[in-house]
């Protein structure tokens, strides 16, 4: 089955196409980064009108790579959790497509996308697994079972791990987006020469909070005094490995509290390069694998949106036409494809 992605939730622009012989078989990604930049974070108005403009461009360059349209047998597209307006454009595209084509049409989850990211390389981690799942909007420790099968072991109480980059970014001046740069700046630091808390890695749990590591660097950067650019390189690296020390830790201690021997690591913080070499360090000391997507697929993307819309396909999933988007989808309501859970659709089904 060869299944189109499409993926709007954000300020990402992306199509993919993914076959379940072949693998991924071509995949396109346009970032509204430059857009934004100006405005310090995502403008949702901006982000809509800037999917309108880019994803059919988009889509026709990755139907050709694939085989034009009539080479596709279903389409997926995000449908949460994101920004509504973006998400609709996606929906509606993914739809009328689909309809058109008279192929079936599946709405899936944004973040369950980045959980199985790992499984588009070449050797995919097997089930069950313990994920971290960290990026800008959400941080989750998750005990994989399969598709549609997860327990959540932990979530961020406040802030998610990548929201605390971008705001201690913009404490230190820097430009949007915010992570990247702050990681960048990190690498010029001094270490010790700023020590923030590791919080809530003093008591038993696997939950995260990040709130107060960013109230930690306001008032050190305030007693500081006048900044020059070695204090904020310090600063950045004090905080980037404070954020990074608490995941590892709370990694660690889900894979003992689970038992299970591999560990995947996703979203778009998945791509920083201390965290990276952390966690395989810890990997390594405790004899479990650790699993990465590509970099490429750690940020939002729609080969991930393509891989899942196939295995749920495949599996026989189906949706009625109703053009859909949640900015909010809870990981508790997801549940397994199956036959038995297929709803009527009026699409025939190649």
């Amino acid at each position: 089955m060869r299944v189109l992605g499409i993926e709007t939730s954000c300020d990402e622009t992306a199509a993919a196409v993914y076959e379940g012989e072949r693998g991924l078989i071509a995949h396109e990604i346009h970032s509204q980064a430059a857009l934004h930049a100006a405005y310090g974070g995502v403008v949702p108005e901006l982000a809509s009108r800037d999917h309108l403009r880019k994803l059919l461009p988009l889509l026709k360059k990755v139907l050709a790579e694939a085989g034009g349209t009539e080479a596709v047998d279903g389409v997926a597209y995000t449908s949460g959790p994101g920004l509504v307006g973006a998400l609709l454009v996606g929906a509606a595209v993914a739809r009328s497509l689909a309809y058109a084509r008279g192929v079936p049409c599946i709405g899936v989850h944004h973040m369950e996308g980045h959980l199985l990211a790992p499984l588009l390389e070449a050797d995919p981690p097997g089930f069950p697994f313990v994920a971290l799942l960290v990026s800008g909007g959400h941080t989750l420790l998750v005990r994989v079972h399969g598709v549609g099968q997860y327990d959540v072991l932990g979530s961020s109480l406040d802030d998610a791990a990548g929201e605390a980059f971008d705001k201690t970014a913009k404490l230190l001046g820097l430009g949007y987006p915010g992570g990247p740069q702050l990681a960048a700046l990190a690498e010029r630091g001094r270490p010790g020469a700023f020590r923030f808390p590791r919080p809530l890695t003093d008591r038993p749990g696997l939950d995260f909070s990040f709130s107060g590591l960013k109230t930690a660097v306001v008032v050190a950067l305030r007693n500081h005094g006048e900044l020059d650019e070695q204090s904020r390189a310090d600063a950045a690296r004090g905080f980037e490995e404070a954020v990074v020390e608490t995941l590892v830790i709370k990694c660690q201690r889900a894979l003992e509290t689970t038992g299970v021997r591999t560990l995947v690591i996703a979203g778009g913080v998945g791509a920083n390069r201390r965290l990276r070499a952390r966690v395989l360090a810890m990997g390594e000391r405790v004899g479990v694998r650790v699993v990465y997507p590509r970099p490429e697929f750690c940020t939002d993307n729609a080969a991930m949106i393509a891989l899942l819309g196939h295995l749920r396909l495949a599996a026989g999933q189906r949706e009625d036409l109703a053009i859909g988007a949640r900015a909010r989808w809870p990981m508790s309501e997801l549940s397994p494809p199956s036959l038995s859970s297929s709803v009527g659709s009026s699409v025939a089904v190649p």
